[in-house]
């Protein structure tokens, strides 16, 4: 398989599985009827950290990025898209325009598709649930204070640790790997999160806001596409001066 086959199958198989047990978390906790009901935001925290986990384990030849801030920080930090594994026999993938528009495609279908598979297996309470708010939580994010402006500000700082400590974790030996990068999106969600939901990933978010547009839910209401904009734009700008930031490193 060829590099761009192996960036779409690598990253829409992993951002599917990270949008699947990330959603599906959120559902288990919000939505009505269910065994995690009110579990409340730690169960969420730790349910997105470990929904990071296994998608990177998932992506693990194209370097896991399941992210477009990801994708474009490391494109401005100026060194490959992923830097290859010889013990693994995996080639480093080279920051090219055309390497990067693959990786951003793969993300948002994979989104899109693990959206829509947590919407299967929770079917029957999401038919149950009356509350359009709730619903449209399950796919993706929304603000406890609307004011674009901040709320933008909060996405854009907690885009920006993630994107430049995950940088950091590449050039250090600690050999955590995925373990290292689900405490890290654990301790934002924990820390950073309660503003806006911590999207902190443009695919996250626009991917499964998309699914909740077109999928047959009775009750969801609005998209609130007049919101979407803000986890699309605060990532990638996190993501770009985390990269860019990162230079000043090595």
């Amino acid at each position: 398989m060829g590099t761009i086959g192996t960036i779409l199958l690598s990253e829409i198989a992993g951002t599917a599985m990270l949008t699947l047990l990330g959603g599906g978390v959120v559902a288990n906790a919000i939505l009505k009827g269910t065994k995690g009901k009110d579990g409340g935001w730690l169960l969420i925290n730790f349910g997105w950290g470990l929904a990071v986990f296994t998608g990177v384990y998932v992506a693990y030849q194209t370097g896991a990025h399941l992210n477009p801030a990801v994708t474009l920080g490391l494109a401005a930090s100026g060194g490959d898209l992923f830097g290859g594994n010889e013990a693994l026999g995996l080639a480093a993938i080279p920051t090219t325009a055309g390497n990067v528009v693959v990786y951003l495609i793969a993300e948002l279908i994979g989104a899109f598709l693990g959206a829509i598979v947590c919407w299967l297996a929770y079917k029957k309470h999401y038919d149950a649930e009356e509350d359009p708010g709730t619903i449209l939580g399950t796919f993706s994010t929304g603000p406890e204070i609307r004011s674009y402006g901040w709320n933008f500000v909060t996405e854009a700082i907690a885009t920006f640790v993630l994107v430049f400590v995950i940088i950091q974790f590449g050039a250090t030996p600690s050999g955590l790997g995925p373990l290292a990068v689900a405490l890290l999106v654990l301790a934002i969600g924990a820390s950073l999160g309660g503003p806006t939901g911590y999207a902190i990933n443009p695919a996250r978010d626009l991917g499964p806001r998309i699914a909740h547009a077109i999928l047959p839910i009775q009750h969801k209401g609005s998209s609130d596409w007049g919101y979407s904009w803000v986890p699309i734009a605060g990532p990638i700008v996190g993501g770009v001066l985390a990269g860019v930031a990162s230079m000043a490193f090595f």
